[in-house]
């Protein structure tokens, strides 16, 4: 069925009439939610944001996961949103479809790759949406068009019937304009009673303050004394003694190799039409060394264990979301491939520790949303939450 309202943002995908109705009660009853085309929807195909994909590929047979948690819930989907090819970006530009214009900063990107869940959320047409988070794709995007944004703890939320593209670090995520939705839909999410915890101890990774540029640390100082006035035992790091580069280098091997692996025979088959900048990912990914490969994934528990240390049961990490607030739209190649590395160095930690991470739409640098993320222990996404809800109420 078409969507009951104008989409002014070019949020939603308009190639698929996808519509499930909620079920008549539930904690989610009475909200409406879209869901990234990378999630399962049976009986029609899911596009993932590149036609190719979708003209080889058949209906789904069966709901994804979180899409079926939550319209049995009560919440009802008005339809699927656009989204980077196969979730490969983190601006929110497709070759194909268009890019969802940013409802907060309207010149400038939104952030991807679920970058027509946030348009759709910020602009105000649904409730909440679902996106999925690899290297920062719904953390980047909450940052840009001031939303709340969460990537789970890996493997926490079943990512059954979408569309992978680097499973070990793939994560469920969704985004909302206001924390006491966004926890009601994370109670849904993560099948746990979002309640009030003891305020944890606050570590800021000054590193990562400095690597930000100097406009969004300034811009973030006013919520820091926010999560301040909610946390305790403040304490100061710096996270990444060997620098930032050196954990996003192994990320980028880690993740551009499963990426090859997921749509490598894929590729190969059908020569897919791709935007210049994805498939330079998938061509880089193919040609990562397995000996490049097996030095990123021994450093991988280092950094994990580094992570884990820091945070113990009670601890969150405060960082920038993003080093700078959204770029322009139609900037040249070469300044966006730079603005790129930079804003994955800064999301790459979650995704090799596995931990949750949310971003707080706190700050504005020149009329432009800037986040403050939060790092929590693996699993205890709740706590999150709870601490956002706090913060923001």
């Amino acid at each position: 069925m078409p969507l009951p309202f104008e989409d002014p943002y070019n949020a939603f995908c308009t190639d698929t009439d996808a519509f499930l109705e909620g079920a008549g009660t539930g904690p989610l009853a009475g909200l409406n939610f879209a869901a990234k085309d990378l999630y399962d929807v049976a009986g029609h195909v899911t596009g993932g944001g590149n036609p190719d994909w979708k003209r080889t590929h058949d209906v789904a047979t069966a709901h994804a996961w979180p899409v079926q948690a939550l319209v049995t819930a009560g919440a009802t989907m008005v339809g699927k949103t656009h989204t980077d090819e196969l979730s490969r970006g983190i601006f929110g530009e497709n070759a194909h479809y268009g890019t969802p214009i940013n409802p907060a900063a309207p010149d400038h990107v939104p952030g991807g790759s679920s970058s027509g869940s946030v348009a759709a959320v910020a602009g105000g047409l649904v409730d909440f949406a679902l996106g999925t988070d690899t290297g920062g794709s719904v953390r980047v995007p909450a940052s840009f068009c001031g939303v709340l944004g969460m990537r789970t703890t890996h493997g926490r939320i079943p990512f059954t019937n979408a569309i992978d593209q680097a499973p070990s670090f793939d994560t469920v995520g969704w985004f909302a304009r206001d924390s006491e939705t966004f926890a009601r839909v994370g109670s849904v999410l993560l099948e746990s009673e979002i309640s009030e915890q003891r305020p944890p101890r606050l570590i800021i990774a000054d590193d990562l303050f400095a690597y930000a540029d100097e406009t969004a640390q300034k811009a973030l100082a006013a919520p820091l004394d926010m999560v301040r006035a909610h946390t305790s035992q403040e304490s100061h790091t710096d996270l990444a003694p060997e620098g930032i580069e050196t954990w996003f280098g192994h990320q980028a091997i880690l993740q551009g190799r499963e990426a090859w692996e997921t749509f490598g025979d894929w590729i190969d088959r059908h020569d897919p039409r791709f935007g210049f900048e994805v498939a330079e990912n998938y061509l880089i990914g193919r040609d990562w060394s397995d000996e490049a490969r097996a030095e990123a994934k021994a450093a991988r528990p280092a950094y994990r264990a580094q992570v884990e240390d820091l945070l113990g049961d009670d601890g969150v990490i405060a960082l920038p979301t993003t080093p700078f607030p959204a770029p322009p739209c139609n900037a040249l190649r070469s300044e966006q491939k730079a603005r790129r590395f930079r804003v994955i160095a800064m999301t790459c930690i979650s995704g090799l520790a596995g931990t949750p991470q949310i971003n707080l739409p706190l700050g504005m640098v020149d009329g432009r949303p800037q986040g403050l993320s939060l790092i929590g222990p693996r699993g205890r996404d709740e706590l999150l939450i709870d601490l956002a809800r706090r913060i923001m109420s």
